[in-house]
C-alpha cells in the first residue's frame, strides 16, 4: 500500500534521525560535513524552521527542529536530496545514500524538549567521537559547543533553548552546561530515540493510519509524549483525515479544485492550467497544488502532468500554497 501524504502542524516539534543506507558512511570527510551543515543553514533559514540541536556522526545525524509553515517532509526532502547528489557526484557512486525512511518523532516539548537537546548533543560522546565532556565542547560538527559559545551557527536557535536554564545568556550557559554534564555518562536513552512507549516512526503519516484502524494506544511510538498530548494529536490528525474523506465522499473531484482556484483568484480555470508568470497566476497553481494533495490526496506525478511541470515543483508549489492559504485564509469551502 502506498504511503499517505504526512499532516504537519506548524510549530511541532520534531525529533528527527537519518541514517546512511545499510549503515553505510554518509561523511567520509570535513569537506562532506560542511557542505551538509551549508545546505542545512540554507534549507532552515528558507523554510523558517527553527533547530534547537543537532549531532552528525559518520553514518548518521540527529536534528531537533521545530517547524514553520512549511511541513517537515519538505524541509528533509530538500536537505537530503540535494546533499546526497552532490555526495554521489563527488565520491562518484550511484543509488541511495540514506536509509528509505527517516525518522520523525513528535514531540511533547514541556515534557522533552531539554531532555532531547541534551539527548542529542550526547551523542558523540556516547559514540566515542570524543573523548570526554571536555572535548565534545569542542567538536564542531554538533551544537553543543555552539550552545556553550565556541562556535556560531545562525540558524541554530541557542537563545530559546538557552533561555529554558537561566535568564541571560551566561546563567543560561551554566545551567545548560551542567545539565548536560549530568548525564555524561548515560548510555543510549531508547524511550528517546527509538523502540520506547510513545514514540513513532514516520510522523503524522503513522498517526492518521492508527487513527483511521481505530487503535488508541497511548503507546503510539510515533509521538514522544504523555497520555494526553498523544490523545490530542490523534485527535487533530482525525480531523483533517474527516474533513479530506467528506469531500471526497461529496464527489468532489480535481476539475471542482480547479474551479474553486479560480474563483477565489479571481482567474479563468484555463488561466490556471496554461503556463504563466504572472503572480495571481503563480499563486493560484500553488494553491491548486496545496489543495489538491492535502483534500482530495491527487498524485503529484499526475499534478505534474496537468500543470506541464516535474514532481518536485509540484512539491514546492504545495508548500508555498500552503502558506498562501494560511496568510490570506482561503478556504476550499465556498
Amino acid at each position: 500500500m502506498p504511503r499517505k501524504s504526512r499532516i504537519d502542524a506548524a510549530g511541532a516539534v520534531h525529533h528527527v534521525i537519518a541514517r546512511g543506507i545499510n549503515k553505510a558512511d554518509i561523511f567520509s570527510d570535513d569537506a562532506d560535513y560542511k557542505s551538509f551543515l551549508n545546505r542545512l543553514d540554507s534549507v532552515l533559514t528558507k523554510t523558517k524552521t527553527a533547530c534547537y540541536a543537532w549531532s552528525l556522526m559518520s553514518n548518521h545525524f540527529h536534528l531537533l527542529l521545530r517547524t514553520g509553515n512549511t511541513p517537515v517532509s519538505v524541509v528533509m526532502r530538500r536537505l537530503l536530496t540535494g546533499y546526497a547528489v552532490n555526495f554521489n557526484r563527488k565520491h562518484k557512486r550511484y543509488g541511495h545514500l540514506f536509509q528509505n525512511r527517516y525518522k520523525s518523532i513528535l514531540c511533547q516539548e514541556d515534557l522533552y524538549l531539554k531532555e532531547l537537546v541534551r539527548y542529542i548533543h550526547l551523542n558523540p560522546l556516547r559514540a566515542d567521537i570524543v573523548s570526554d565532556y571536555r572535548s565534545l565542547g569542542c567538536y564542531c560538527y554538533c551544537g553543543h559547543g555552539v550552545m556553550l559559545g565556541h562556535f556560531k551557527n545562525d540558524w541554530q536557535d541557542t537563545e530559546y533553548v538557552l533561555n529554558l536554564f537561566g535568564k541571560d545568556t551566561r546563567s543560561g550557559r551554566r545551567g545548560y552546561s551542567e545539565f548536560v554534564r549530568k548525564s555524561a555518562d548515560q548510555g543510549k536513552r531508547p524511550e528517546l530515540a527509538g523502540g520506547g512507549l510513545l514514540r513513532s516512526q514516520g510522523g503524522w503519516t503513522g498517526v492518521k493510519a492508527l487513527r483511521r484502524s481505530g487503535d488508541y494506544q497511548k503507546g503510539d511510538e510515533r509521538i514522544l509524549g504523555d497520555g494526553d498530548f498523544v490523545m490530542s494529536v490523534l485527535s487533530r490528525a482525525n480531523e483533517s483525515m474527516t474533513r479530506k474523506y467528506d469531500f471526497k465522499a461529496r464527489g468532489y473531484d480535481l476539475k471542482d479544485l480547479i474551479e474553486r482556484v479560480a474563483e477565489v483568484s479571481g482567474i479563468t480555470s484555463d488561466e490556471i492550467i496554461r503556463t504563466g508568470r504572472k503572480r495571481n497566476i503563480s499563486g493560484a497553481r500553488d494553491l491548486l497544488c496545496y489543495w489538491a494533495v492535502e483534500y482530495l490526496n491527487v498524485k503529484q506525478l499526475e499534478l505534474a502532468g496537468l500543470l506541464n511541470i516535474t514532481q518536485p515543483a509540484v512539491s514546492m508549489a504545495a508548500g508555498r500554497g500552503r502558506i498562501l492559504a494560511e496568510e490570506q485564509e482561503l478556504d476550499l469551502e465556498t
